[in-house]
C-alpha cells in the first residue's frame, strides 16, 4: 500500500502499519523470549523495511508490553506497579528496606535499571503522580497473539487491516499532518500530544482513539528515553505521528486540492532541499 501523504510531505522514513494479528509474519525480527529490548528499536527496523513482531513473551520490557496492548505489564515490573511508580519518579533511595532488596539484586540486573530503581528517572515528581498516570492510561488487552510492525508498502489491505499507521516526521512534516488531520473536521483539536512513553503513543493511545467515532491522531516521542533510542539509530530529530487507520484513510483522501498542492507548501519543501 502506497501513501499519498508520504509522497506529498516527502517522508524520509517508511510509514509503518501496526497490525494486531494471530498470524506471525515470516522472517520478522523479534526480541528473544523474556529478554530486554526497546520497542523503538523495532520501530527503526520497520521504517528500514523489516517486519517486526511482538507477543506476550517478546515485548522487551513491561512498559513496551503495556504500550503495545498486552495488558497491564507494570504488574510484572520489579516491585510490581509500586516499583514502577518509584522507578519513573524519585527512586527508592529514601527507603532503607527497599534499598537492601535492590542491593541484593544489583549483580543480576542491568546497570541502568539499578540506577533508576535507586534514583528514579525523574519523569514524574512523585510515586503518587506516577500511580495516577498509570490509572489514567488507556490500558488495553488485545485478543490477538501478536502485534506486528510492518512497512506500509508491504501491506495488502485485501488480506490485513492495520489498526494504526505511524509516520516518523520532522517539524515541517508534523505541521502539515496536524493541518491535514483538521482539514475536514469540526473543531481544531483532532490531534493530541499525551504525556506517554514512546511505545504508548504508537499503541494504546491510538488504539483507544480508533474506538472513537471521530478518532484523533497521536503525536509521540515526547519521551526522552524513546527519543534517545531513535536518535542514536537514525541520527535525526523526529516525532511520531500515529493515525488510527480510519483517520489515515480520511487524510489520504484529503490530499488532492489541499494546501499540500499549493505554493506555500511547495516553497517550504524547496527550503528543505
Amino acid at each position: 500500500m502506497e501513501s499519498v501523504i508520504a509522497n506529498a510531505v516527502a517522508l524520509k522514513y517508511e510509514p509503518v502499519a501496526i497490525i494486531p494479528t494471530d498470524q506471525r509474519p515470516e522472517n520478522a525480527v523479534q526480541f528473544s523470549d523474556g529478554k530486554f529490548g526497546c520497542v523503538m528499536s523495532m520501530l527503526v527496523a520497520a521504517v528500514r523495511g523489516r517486519d517486526a513482531v511482538f507477543d506476550r513473551n517478546t515485548f522487551g520490557c513491561p512498559g513496551g508490553g503495556t504500550g503495545l496492548g498486552f495488558g497491564n505489564q507494570y504488574a510484572n515490573f520489579v516491585g510490581g506497579v509500586e516499583g514502577f511508580c518509584h522507578f519513573l519518579s524519585s527512586g527508592y533511595e529514601q527507603s532503607e528496606e527497599a534499598m537492601q532488596m535492590i542491593e541484593q539484586m544489583k549483580p543480576h540486573v542491568r546497570a541502568d535499571l539499578y540506577e533508576n530503581l535507586v534514583h528514579g528517572e525523574g519523569y514524574s515528581k512523585s510515586p503518587a503522580r506516577v500511580k495516577s498516570f498509570v490509572e489514567h492510561l488507556p490500558i488495553t488487552d488485545l485478543p490477538t497473539k501478536y502485534v506486528v510492525f510492518k512497512p506500509l508498502r508491504n501491506v495488502d489491505t485485501a488480506k490485513e487491516k492495520p489498526e494504526v499507521v505511524v509516520f516518523l516526521v520532522d517539524a515541517d512534516q508534523l505541521s502539515a499532518l496536524v493541518v491535514l488531520a483538521n482539514y475536514d473536521r469540526d473543531g481544531s483539536e483532532n490531534v493530541i500530544i499525551p504525556w506517554a512513553a514512546g511505545c504508548q503513543s504508537l499503541g494504546i493511545f491510538p488504539f483507544a482513539e480508533a474506538q472513537r467515532q471521530s478518532p484523533r491522531a497521536v503525536v509521540g516521542l515526547v519521551d526522552p528515553s524513546a527519543r534517545l533510542r531513535i536518535k542514536r539509530q537514525l541520527k535525526a530529530d523526529l516525532m511520531s505521528f500515529a493515525m488510527p487507520f480510519a483517520l489515515f484513510c480520511e487524510m489520504e483522501s484529503n490530499v488532492p486540492g489541499s494546501f499540500l498542492e499549493r505554493k506555500t507548501w511547495g516553497e517550504l519543501m524547496k527550503l528543505k532541499t
